[in-house]
């Protein structure tokens, strides 16, 4: 029984010190099942393990409840959605309530009586009704979205499933190692809540009734016997391997005690405890959430600490409230109808019925939530009513014992953990499990290593297809621009990295360093590649590895129109994104004119590499030289022709006085020194040991006469040459 009832002690033995429950003596007709962890089992199952199947997965709307309680966050999603509601009750409240009436249409608001009446009623009830409608919408958004958002994101339904999967093996694990930890040291845990084992004299009051109840129930062993110091109260708790009596049932009636016992025993037979247990450590966060204020409220019984405890813990309060605990509480009950009909089969129905009668003076009415749904117990009416239905049905039958309640219809029948076609379809399942899992394994192993991501970056180079290996990088959405990198790959110059060896890979957690050996340019190279875990799943279930980087950035020494990677002409300007290459080896031309020509280069890329400079440098044509040459000697002729002293934008003129029939020849053109400032142009200058010579001749008149005269100067020639087409154009600096 585990209600306690108020009856006044008599004669109440003396009690004896607290010693420890292990040192109790066990039953002497313990089979040697019990022996060990699982001692004082009881009866009836071929092993511990069935024991324990029998217990846990009787109660599945308990256990149902206690799962969708705590593994669904229901307590948070209550908090949110008040919270949710209330800003949106007090939105609407004031939405509602600003200018409503104004929202009423025109054709109805000009109606006869209806317009008045939508007038007045949205002037002063929309408020309220906003107020109403807001609260709805954010209580029910609140409450929905604690259950969705842990789900946002997921690709498909092979995430959703694969996450349901393991919480519901989570929440069975935690609870399965909680019921082991509740059977294995119940009896350290009974000592800490103040059992200790009977004297002599209470052991020879109570175990011969507790051994004739069991040896009437057909049980070969019983549970250990633990007593309680309180002569108050009397009652009587099982436990899954114990019994715990209050001292005050030693003053009850014989058979009022078998039949206390009877219906323990039955308790203890069919594993309620271990039921209990089971749900319990499904809902283990929220039971340990709720075991706080209830200590709290239990231990201050004070208005003001349970105002206090419920204002902090209303959401844990509520759900186990109007969720769990009644869900739960019908399995509860029913094991209380089921073990009254303990004392039929030991008959003692008037020890029970006496017992029962005894309570109902003591029970109140049942008329709210707490006592109607999440009792614990039936009403004693009913039991009585059906203690005395079993009991007139064993009278009929003009027998002890009820006809329809027997042993085996009570205890049910506990046969091995499962059958040869139960054993044969869980070991096909097995096998299914066991091939799956390492069908995925290899899928894993094969193309979501971080082996499989380098070895397939570079066999997307190999193929020079950019997408593939750009889909392979950490930051490859991030490229500029995908057409030019694509276009560059496919041309006829790139040289994709060859005899690609991974060297060494080193991972920690979810990053990765592979060192990897390949031949560019002739030339056997190492380079190190950093890598990263994909926070993406492919098919719900493989996470695949990223190159970090990868995409190197062109600086252009030389850039313009004429530039050129692969045969493709390199965008202009400075404004834009850098260029960013995939590794390989790039061929590289530059601009060429009439003046000046770009030898080719070849730009090698390593893997990893973060920046990469082009060092196109143009040279002078050969035939430039001559072709500057020969325009700088014609515009020299064409200065000579001058009979002038000073020919206009010449190298040359005569500094004496008036001079007269002047005429100029080039004794000796200047050797030029040509320096290229561009792709199509260049500076022309003459060093001062190549000047050319020129004399000139003519006449002075000094005072009426005239007097020949002829001089050689020498000269220099600087200025501009650019390219004009096909050939180039000379623009003599101005003096």
């Amino acid at each position: 029984m585990t209600e306690p009832h108020t009856v006044p002690p008599e004669n109440t033995p003396p009690t004896v010190p607290q010693l420890d429950v292990r040192a109790a003596e066990p039953p002497a007709a313990d089979p040697p099942s019990s022996v060990g962890g699982f001692a004082d089992r009881p009866p009836g199952y071929p092993s511990a393990l069935v024991w324990l199947r029998a217990g846990i997965l009787r109660d599945w709307r308990g256990v149902l409840g206690a799962f969708a309680a705590t593994w669904f966050y229901l307590p948070i999603g209550l908090l949110l959605a008040f919270w949710g509601g209330l800003s949106l009750g007090v939105v609407g409240l004031f939405a509602g309530g600003i200018g409503a009436d104004d929202q009423v249409p025109q054709v109805l608001r000009d109606a006869p009586l209806i317009g008045s009446l939508l007038e007045t009623f949205m002037s002063r009830s929309a408020g309220v009704l906003g107020g109403v409608v807001g609260f709805a919408v954010g209580f029910v958004g609140g409450f929905i979205s604690v259950l969705v958002l842990p789900w946002v994101g997921a690709e498909g339904p092979l995430p959703v499933i694969a996450g349901l999967l393991g919480t519901v093996a989570a929440a069975a694990l935690i609870g399965v190692l909680y019921t082991l930890y509740r059977v294995l040291l119940e009896p350290r845990l009974l000592v800490v809540s103040g059992a200790r084992q009977p004297s002599r004299r209470e052991a020879a009051r109570l175990r011969p009734v507790l051994d004739d109840c069991a040896r009437r129930l057909g049980l070969p062993s019983v549970p250990r016997l633990l007593m309680e110091d309180d002569p108050v109260l009397s009652n009587a708790r099982t436990y899954a391997r114990h019994v715990v009596v209050t001292t005050a049932v030693l003053t009850e009636p014989d058979d009022e005690i078998a039949a206390l016992f009877s219906h323990e025993l039955v308790h203890w037979r069919t594993g309620d405890e271990i039921t209990s247990a089971f749900v319990r450590g499904v809902g283990l966060p929220l039971t340990l959430a709720h075991a706080l204020p209830t200590w709290l409220m239990r231990t201050f019984p004070h208005p003001a600490t349970n105002f206090v405890v419920f204002l902090f813990f209303w959401p844990v309060l509520l759900i186990m409230r109007y969720v769990v605990l009644p869900l739960h509480a019908r399995d509860v009950r029913a094991a209380e109808y089921r073990a009254d009909l303990g004392a039929v089969l030991t008959g003692h129905v008037d020890g029970m019925r006496r017992i029962l009668e005894r309570r109902l003076s003591f029970e109140s009415g049942r008329s709210g939530w707490d006592e109607a749904v999440c009792a614990t117990h039936p009403p004693h009416e009913l039991r009585l009513d059906a203690l005395e239905r079993a009991s007139v049905a064993g009278a009929s039958a003009g027998a002890d014992a009820a006809a329809d309640v027997t042993v085996e219809r009570l205890f049910g029948h506990t046969g091995a953990v499962g059958t040869r076609r139960t054993w044969l379809l869980v070991g096909v399942l097995v096998l299914v499990a066991c091939v799956g899992t390492g069908g995925l394994g290899v899928v894993q192993w094969a193309f979501f290593r971080p082996q499989a991501t380098v070895d397939g970056y570079f066999a997307a180079l190999a193929d020079r297809d950019s997408d593939a290996a750009l889909d392979l990088l950490a930051d490859g959405s991030s490229a500029p621009d995908r057409e030019l990198l694509a276009q560059l790959l496919r041309g006829e110059g790139y040289q994709p990295p060859t005899d690609v060896e991974i060297s060494s890979l080193e991972r920690d957690d979810d990053s990765a360093t592979a060192t990897v050996t390949y031949r560019l340019g002739g030339e056997r190279q190492t380079a190190t590649l950093g890598l990263r875990r994909d926070e993406q799943t492919t098919a719900g279930m493989f996470h695949g590895w990223r190159v970090s980087g990868g995409l190197t950035s062109l600086g252009v020494a030389i850039g313009g129109p004429g530039v050129r990677l692969n045969g493709v002409e390199l965008p202009g300007g400075t404004d834009g994104p850098a260029l960013a290459l995939l590794p390989g080896g790039y061929t590289a031309t530059g601009p060429s004119s009439a003046l000046s020509e770009t030898p080719t280069e070849t730009l090698a890329v390593g893997p990893g590499q973060d920046t990469a400079t082009l060092q196109l440098a143009p040279v002078l044509k050969p035939a430039a030289v001559e072709a500057v040459d020969a325009r700088v000697r014609a515009w020299l002729d064409e200065c000579a022709k001058q009979t002038v002293p000073a020919p206009p934008g010449c190298p040359f003129r005569y500094y004496g006085g008036s001079a007269q029939k002047v005429t100029w020849k080039i004794l000796e053109y200047p050797k030029l020194a040509i320096e290229l400032t561009g792709p199509a142009s260049a500076e022309v200058t003459t060093p001062s040991e190549t000047r050319g010579q020129v004399q000139v001749s003519g006449t002075n008149t000094y005072f009426g006469g005239d007097s020949p005269f002829t001089d050689d100067d020498p000269f220099s020639v600087t200025g501009v040459v650019t390219a004009d087409g096909e050939g180039v154009t000379f623009r003599p600096a101005t003096n």
